[in-house]
C-alpha cells in the first residue's frame, strides 16, 4: 500500500521537464536570479536557477579572488544570486557567475566612498613602470608615481600599508586610480592655514616652478610667485636641498595641492633674487601684511585672486596642467584558472 502511494505522489524528471514546458521562462545574459547548488565538480558547479537544462558556473567565475576548490566557496544545496554570464550554448545549459556580482557591488561601494571623499587604507601588492598596484574592495587599484609621496623606492613600498584618496573611479573604463600624495596633504592640511610662514626643501625644480617639501607633503612655488622680479627659471635662484621659508597661499584640498609663494615676503621688489636672507629675515612681518589684506580684501575673492602684491596689483597663482596618467591596469582582473591537480 505504501509503494502504491509513494508511486502516486512521485514525480519525475519527465514530469518536471512537462511543467517547465508548460511555462515560458526567458533568461538572458546580465540577468541575476536565484540558484540553488545541486552538483559540485572539480572545475565548478551545477546550478538549478529554473530553466531546462542546469546551468553551469566554472571555478574561475565562482569570486573576485582566485579559488582552488568550488567548496570554497559553494555547498550543496545552498540557495543564493547567480548572474548569467552567457546565453545558452549548444546543449542549452547557460553560465553563470558570482564574481561579476561581487564586481558590481564592489564599483558600487567605490563610487560611494569616492562621493564621501573617504581615505581608505591598503597594502601595496606590486609595482610597475607607472606606480603602484593596491586592492580596494576587491578591486585593483593604481596609485601613479607622481601621487606617491615618500622617500622611499617604488618597489620598497610592497606590503606596506597607505592612506589613500580617491582620484578617478570609472567603471565603464575599468579605471580605479587614487593617490597617496592628496591622503598626506589633506591630513597636513588639517594642521596649515594661508598666510603661514614654513620651512622648507627644495625637492624638486622644473621650468614653472620648485617643488618645496614642506613637512613630508610638497607645494608648489610656482615661477610667478617667487620675486617681484623677472625670472627666467627657478634654476637661477634656487639649488635642490635648498632650504627656504615660503608662505602658503592656497590650499587646496580636492587636488592635493598646497600652494607657496616668497614673492609675497619680499620687503622690497626683487630681494629673492638679491637678498634671500633679508626675505627670511622679515617673513613673519611681511607674511602678517600679506594676512591683513586677505582680511580687508572684498568677500567673495578665492585666496588667489586677493594674493596683492605689494605695489596693489593682483598676483596670480598660476595652476600646473593636470598630469596625463598612463600605463594604468584595469581595475577588473582577469579570472586566473588554477591547475588542475591530478588524482
Amino acid at each position: 500500500m505504501a509503494n502504491s502511494k509513494t508511486s502516486t505522489i512521485g514525480f519525475t524528471h519527465e514530469d518536471f521537464a512537462a511543467l517547465l514546458d508548460k511555462y515560458d521562462y526567458h533568461f538572458s545574459p546580465g540577468d541575476i536570479v536565484a540558484g540553488t547548488v545541486f552538483s559540485i565538480e572539480p572545475r565548478g558547479a551545477l546550478i538549478d536557477i529554473g530553466a531546462k537544462t542546469a546551468a553551469y558556473i566554472p571555478i574561475q567565475e565562482m569570486s573576485i579572488n582566485r579559488v582552488e576548490n568550488p567548496e570554497e566557496v559553494l555547498h550543496a544545496n545552498e540557495t543564493r544570486e547567480f548572474y548569467i554570464l552567457t546565453d545558452e550554448n549548444e546543449d542549452g545549459q547557460l553560465t553563470l557567475s558570482i564574481r561579476r556580482i561581487e564586481y558590481m557591488r564592489a564599483w558600487e561601494r567605490v563610487r560611494q566612498l569616492q562621493a564621501e571623499d573617504a581615505t581608505v587604507r591598503s597594502l601595496v601588492f606590486a609595482t610597475n613602470r607607472g606606480g603602484a598596484l593596491v586592492r580596494i574592495e576587491g578591486l585593483r587599484g593604481f596609485i601613479p608615481g607622481s601621487h606617491i609621496s615618500t622617500r622611499k623606492a617604488k618597489e620598497e613600498l610592497v606590503a606596506e600599508e597607505l592612506p589613500l584618496k580617491f582620484l578617478e573611479v570609472d567603471e565603464q573604463r575599468n579605471r580605479l586610480v587614487l593617490s597617496h600624495r592628496r591622503a598626506l596633504v589633506e591630513r597636513k592640511m588639517n594642521r596649515l592655514e594661508v598666510a603661514e610662514v614654513v620651512i622648507g626643501t627644495v625637492r624638486g625644480i622644473k621650468p614653472y616652478g620648485a617643488f618645496i617639501d614642506i613637512g613630508g607633503v610638497s607645494g608648489l612655488l610656482h615661477i610667478s610667485e617667487i620675486s617681484h622680479e623677472h625670472i627666467d627659471t627657478p634654476s637661477t635662484v634656487f639649488k635642490v636641498n635648498d632650504e627656504l621659508k615660503v608662505m602658503i597661499i592656497d590650499l587646496d584640498s580636492e587636488r592635493g595641492r598646497i600652494s607657496l609663494s616668497t614673492k609675497q615676503l619680499e620687503p622690497e621688489p626683487g630681494a629673492m633674487v638679491r637678498n634671500p636672507e633679508l626675505v627670511y629675515e622679515k617673513a613673519e612681518e611681511m607674511a602678517a601684511k600679506f594676512k591683513e589684506k586677505l582680511l580687508a580684501a572684498q568677500q567673495g575673492l578665492s585666496v588667489a585672486e586677493i594674493a596683492v602684491a605689494e605695489e596693489g596689483e593682483i598676483a596670480s597663482v598660476a595652476v600646473v596642467e593636470e598630469e596625463i596618467i598612463e600605463d594604468i591596469p584595469s581595475a577588473e582582473e582577469e579570472p586566473e584558472i588554477p591547475e588542475a591537480t591530478e588524482e
